[in-house]
């Protein structure tokens, strides 16, 4: 007995109460316990496998059975094989060189634009890009986030190949946001990717974090490396994706216009904002010019205040109004049986002033008339998310018609570019406006005048062409946006090539 309690003793296996003997019993238990809890959990693995791939086997046994058109629409055959494995670009490695936040201005296709160059710009600066945050403080208000009118996870996943994009900043460096310890900037307009390279990436690596307060149109048109012109496009046109809410109301909508054939979508840009901000006032009476130009003086970032309506008319740098534009349409000789989609918020002066536009194409509509209201609810005082239906449906139109050159109408026109140049009519304002004088005083026949409209809008349909370029005045040259041709494909890109 003696020698066996020595035994014991020895090795640590003495009385309960000793406090070696409980660590090494601790320290067994563990050694016993841990492969058991590796085993349990491998098995537990194993066997979630083997239960998904009987699942995949036996979902695709079913479509070998109903055939190709047994599937329904939301969980086709090929989506079957990626209910499990979802393929991704590979991360792109790169030594960070500090995190990019940017504050989105203006409305939805403004931002959308910036956003496209906010990333081309963090790409090129080897940096982390915060996903942008959305203007809430314009004319519109609307409060709506990223993630509200955009796929966020789409948009973040689609580029890690490119840049690396968070939803917000890490832990460590919120606390430097909180306290003011970031370096927040307008970055200058226009300008050239090497600004950002040796004027804002310094700052990133002094500051970590850099917040840029403006982003409209502060890279330039021209005069890009191609890697960041193509990089401006993919994400355009592929990695800013709406929400599947947005994108489903918005196929609901083409698939009612397509049930009745053909349709036109007609940006009218006649709003009373835009009005206002322009200072055009064209056909409105005294009470409404008062109203706009009270309006106008309402909102201190409108800088113009004292403005000539009928000289910017004659500049052409006013909207069409609806009655200029309903003439102007039925020179063009569109049919006028065709759908016409409003892609507008409401027109100033209302019934009255549409008058003449429905009575030269009574198959008016708007996303409000075929729609349900209980469909609308949750877009009510969301102008970007209204406004991205539109889009959605003016990208599908027939034809798209423009009455003014704002960032909807530009952004537009360059993706109906990339799908295919779909027909798209440029109006000529300055031209229109002076051909629609001397008709209405009777200098033209309307034969005339007709002949007169269309032979100006010949090559303004879209047709393939390279952008404008005016050194040192970026704001009169074409817009990247609206003709992206260095994104087009090759067999396009010869079609450029072959009429410049």
């Amino acid at each position: 007995m003696e020698e066996r309690e020595r035994r014991r003793r020895r090795w640590g296996l003495g009385l309960k109460g000793t406090a070696l003997g409980d660590s090494r019993v601790e320290k067994l238990k563990s050694c016993i316990v841990f492969p058991r809890s590796r085993v349990k959990l491998w098995i537990i693995r194993a066997t979630t496998m083997v239960l998904l791939w009987t699942c995949l086997v036996q979902l695709t046994t079913l479509g070998e059975l109903l055939g190709p058109s047994g599937w329904p629409c939301c969980f086709s055959h090929e989506s079957a094989a990626s209910f499990l494995v979802k393929s991704l670009p590979p991360k792109r490695v790169y030594q960070n060189n500090g995190y990019l936040m940017v504050s989105c201005n203006g409305g939805l296709n403004q931002m959308r634009a910036a956003i496209c160059d906010m990333v081309a710009i963090a790409r090129y600066l080897n940096v982390t890009l915060i996903v942008p945050e959305l203007d809430k403080t314009s004319f519109w208000a609307d409060p709506s986030e990223f993630q509200d009118i955009f796929d966020v996870d789409h948009f973040i996943t689609s580029l890690r190949d490119e840049v690396r994009i968070l939803k917000e900043l890490p832990p460590r460096l919120k606390r430097r946001v909180v306290l003011g310890m970031i370096y927040t900037m307008p970055p200058i307009s226009w300008s050239d990717i090497s600004y950002y390279q040796d004027q804002v990436l310094p700052l990133i690596r002094k500051y970590k974090v850099v917040h840029l307060n403006r982003t409209d149109a502060r890279l330039a048109n021209n005069g890009q490396p191609f890697e960041i012109q193509k990089l401006r496009c993919r994400v355009n046109f592929s990695a800013l994706k709406f929400t599947p809410q947005i994108e489903e109301l918005g196929k609901k909508v083409i698939r009612l216009l397509r049930q009745k054939g053909r349709f036109m979508v007609l940006h009218l840009r006649y709003e009373m904002d835009m009005l206002a901000f322009s200072g055009c006032s064209q056909g409105c009476n005294k009470e409404e010019v008062e109203e706009l130009t009270r309006m106008r003086y309402a909102y201190p970032w409108w800088k113009e205040k004292i403005i000539n309506s009928e000289l910017k008319r004659r500049d052409g740098l006013c909207p069409l109004t609806p009655e200029e534009t309903a003439l102007t349409l039925r020179a063009l000789d569109i049919d006028s049986s065709i759908q016409v989609y409003i892609a507008a918020g409401e027109i100033y002066g209302g019934t009255r002033r549409m008058a003449s536009l429905a009575a030269a194409y009574p198959n008016l509509v708007r996303k409000e008339t075929l729609l349900e209201p209980s469909e609308l609810r949750f877009f009510q005082n969301h102008s970007s998310q209204m406004a991205a239906l539109d889009y959605l449906v003016s990208l599908e139109s027939d034809i798209f018609v423009p009455t003014y050159d704002g960032n909807m109408a530009k952004v537009v026109e360059g993706h109906r570019r990339h799908l295919g140049f779909k027909k798209t009519i440029l109006l000529d304002r300055k031209l229109l406006v002076d051909l629609i004088d001397q008709y209405n005083a009777g200098s033209f026949t309307w034969n005339e005048f007709s002949a007169a409209v269309k032979e100006a809008h010949t090559e303004r349909m879209g047709n393939p062409a390279k952008r404008l370029v005016i050194p040192d005045r970026p704001k009169e040259e074409d817009y990247f946006y609206s003709n992206p041709w260095e994104c087009l494909e090759p067999s396009n890109e010869s079609e450029i090539s072959s009429i410049i």
